[in-house]
């Protein structure tokens, strides 16, 4: 008897922008091992996007956010290194407080923190982040 496929899990993205950069840290987890993500993971039971936007940045990079918004969704099935369905919610926010800097909290999750240019994103990128901008995401909200 063959076992269920795997359920879809979700998790939260969050865009943190400063001038034309966005806070990316590369990823030492299993899934996406190497590639560079937005601070962010998976929603909790109960939990609104908002919410686990806020708990995600500060728990990833000690960050603290206002005015989190969404902007999309994407739809990943990852077969590395396990069959993975990642539905992605991306949300934009900003810094509570401008001068905040960012801290790498999770030194096992993460690399480390750093803010990279929008035309000159590092690669590889995390599957969602990679879809969206091959969607034509663009986070920076227009002038």
């Amino acid at each position: 008897m063959s076992s269920p496929p795997p359920k879809p899990v979700v998790g939260v993205g969050v865009f943190l922008l400063k001038g034309n950069k966005v806070l990316l840290g590369r990823r030492r987890t299993a899934v996406g091992y190497g590639t560079f993500a937005l601070p962010g993971g998976h929603l909790e039971f109960g939990e609104s996007f908002w919410e686990c936007a806020a708990r995600e940045v500060m728990e990833e990079t000690g960050l603290e956010i206002n005015g989190a918004e969404f902007l999309s969704v994407t739809n990943n099935v990852l077969s590395q290194p396990k069959p993975t369905q990642l539905i992605a919610i991306l949300m934009r926010a900003s810094l509570a407080d401008a001068d905040q800097t960012a801290i790498n909290v999770e030194p096992d999750k993460c690399d480390g923190w750093d803010w990279y240019d929008w035309d000159h994103l590092p690669t590889p990128l995390f599957p969602a982040l990679e879809t969206a901008i091959l969607q034509g995401l663009n986070p920076f909200p227009p002038k």
